[in-house]
């Protein structure tokens, strides 16, 4: 075999006829030319050929990812990309589960006491308005007072103060008690009014709880957080972008904590319960 190769290369340029027959020397034989100049071209091209498709598969395809040691640079500074985003979309994460308990604990009347720091900065201010007892530590609720304490009216621009009562026909008949857990007022209206907001806000809150029954909250400028609960039913959901003294419930008398229809009407500024009597025009 190897000797009828280094034929065909000694003799390139000449014409050769090979001659196709069996071993027993029976049977048709065939004769073939060949010159193995065309030979060498035909397989040269053909292997150029598939040299060339190999380059442009790798150099256009994903195949070029397999090559080891390929890419290496852009694909771990797109990794080290990647993990930033990841631990930044953790930390948004984390803070938004942060907001929606502390958000779900005000709605439902379960507040936690203040943080020691927290606690040194508000029990002053507590006990000044509010007259609290010095073994009462960590009460986040304040007291009402007879006016807004300084610079409400800058932080309730947003608010357009003074509030307009949230209902038309009701009084209050309790007031807020820090020290009984009362962090708002309970206004005696008759069942099937309309509970409006008192200012420009969102619904951050609309579902039932336990001791208020159907609940909602609306989150407005500057902190505020205004929270309306024991109604008959909600005219607003999730989300709803609502204006000042527009309807957000009809009220009523569900939830466990209620003795007769009453709106159960509760004003919060950045965690804080404040007492809407200073904030309510009419109140």
């Amino acid at each position: 075999m190897w000797s009828f190769f280094a034929d065909l290369v000694r003799n390139v340029g000449t014409e050769h006829t090979i001659v196709v027959m069996d071993a027993e020397g029976v049977g048709k034989t065939r004769r073939y030319q060949v010159r193995p100049s065309r030979m060498i071209t035909m397989w040269g091209g053909s292997l150029l050929g598939i040299g060339l498709l190999v380059v442009l598969l790798v150099a256009f395809t994903p195949l070029r990812t397999h090559i080891p040691g390929y890419g290496t640079e852009a694909m771990e500074e797109s990794a080290r990309l990647n993990t930033l985003r990841v631990r930044a979309l953790q930390d948004s994460l984390s803070v938004q589960r942060q907001y929606v308990r502390r958000l779900r604990r005000l709605i439902t009347g379960r507040v936690d006491s203040l943080p020691p720091s927290e606690e040194r900065r508000a029990r002053p201010e507590t006990e000044a308005q509010a007259g609290a007892s010095p073994n009462i530590r960590g009460q986040p609720a304040l007291a009402p007072t007879s006016e807004p304490a300084s610079g409400a009216a800058e932080a309730l621009s947003g608010l357009s103060f003074p509030l307009s009562p949230p209902v038309a026909d009701g009084f209050p008949t309790r007031d807020v008690d820090a020290e009984a857990g009362h962090y708002g007022v309970d206004v005696a209206v008759p069942e099937g009014e309309y509970i409006r907001a008192v200012g420009d806000g969102y619904v951050v809150w609309a579902d039932w709880t336990q001791d208020g029954g159907h609940t909602i909250a609306v989150q407005h400028a500057g902190g505020y957080l205004s929270v309306y609960k024991h109604s008959k039913r909600l005219l607003k959901k999730l989300g709803d972008r609502v204006t000042a003294q527009e309807p957000l419930a009809v009220s009523g008398d569900t939830g466990a904590v209620t003795t007769g229809p009453h709106l159960h009407f509760e004003l919060w500024q950045h965690g804080l319960a404040q007492g809407p009597n200073a904030y309510i025009a009419g109140w």
